[in-house]
């Protein structure tokens, strides 16, 4: 996690020159390069991967390890965010979102907030990295980072659960694994034609996401406090 977060901070100063789609193109560059990179150095074993440690204790044990280590990096990582938006880095990361120049000619140091967030997410993708790395038991750079599955999954979920949430990529997740595991236990064939539709469905007509949609169908639920005034406005207007 600590070498993820160095990293992060030494390519922040290059990808912070993009933004919008041209900074999640570069990033997934980025993620290509230093996998193609990393199999050219013989000492993590070059194109051949690396074997991990054997697991220490006994072999029954082993699944309910990681599922314990994942369980807790999972909560630490979503109560982490979750402390950092109630701060001043809530509202700045919220009016960069919006409008990232206004933000800039409002004083706030834009740059130096996205170099947080980019390090804080950083270094939960290493800690995570390195427990894959170890449950798979083996690692080259197609087990590092397989963009057909889980660079797009991660995508899915967020927007399954609600882009822009705290709990949306969580519900997103929970749903997503359940689809997934469903088509691929009873739509052996279908399975990528099933989660295909999912994401068209998702994109074209349920953008907002799960979380998104009940915050604007019951925002009382959520502390959201809506003007009437301007409501019944926008419905005379219709």
């Amino acid at each position: 996690g600590v070498v993820c977060v160095i990293l992060a901070r030494l390519l922040g100063t290059v990808v912070f020159g993009l933004r919008g789609p041209y900074f999640a193109i570069g990033t997934l560059g980025v993620a290509i390069a230093a996998g193609q990179i990393a199999g050219t150095i013989d000492t993590i074993g070059g194109g051949a991967g690396i074997s991990m440690p054997f697991f220490p204790w006994d072999i029954h044990y082993r699944s309910t390890f990681f599922y314990i280590i994942c369980f807790v990096l999972a909560i630490l990582s979503h109560f982490t965010i979750r402390w950092m938006f109630s701060t001043q880095f809530g509202l700045a990361a919220n009016a960069i979102r919006d409008d990232e120049d206004k933000a800039e000619a409002m004083g706030i140091p834009t740059l130096i907030y996205k170099q947080i967030g980019w390090g804080i997410a950083a270094f939960f993708m290493g800690c995570i990295g390195a427990i894959a790395g170890n449950m798979a038991g083996f690692i080259d750079k197609e087990v590092a980072y397989p963009i057909p599955t889980f660079g797009i999954f991660m995508v899915a979920m967020v927007l399954l659960g609600g882009k822009g949430t705290l709990w949306g990529p969580v519900i997103g997740a929970i749903i997503f694994h359940v689809i997934k595991e469903t088509t691929w236990t009873y739509l052996l064939n279908l399975q990528w034609v099933a989660l295909g539709l999912i994401l068209i469905i998702n994109i074209v007509y349920f953008q907002q996401g799960l979380m998104g949609w009940l915050q604007t169908k019951y925002p009382e639920m959520f502390g959201i406090v809506v003007d009437e005034s301007q409501k019944t406005s926008k419905s005379e207007a219709k």
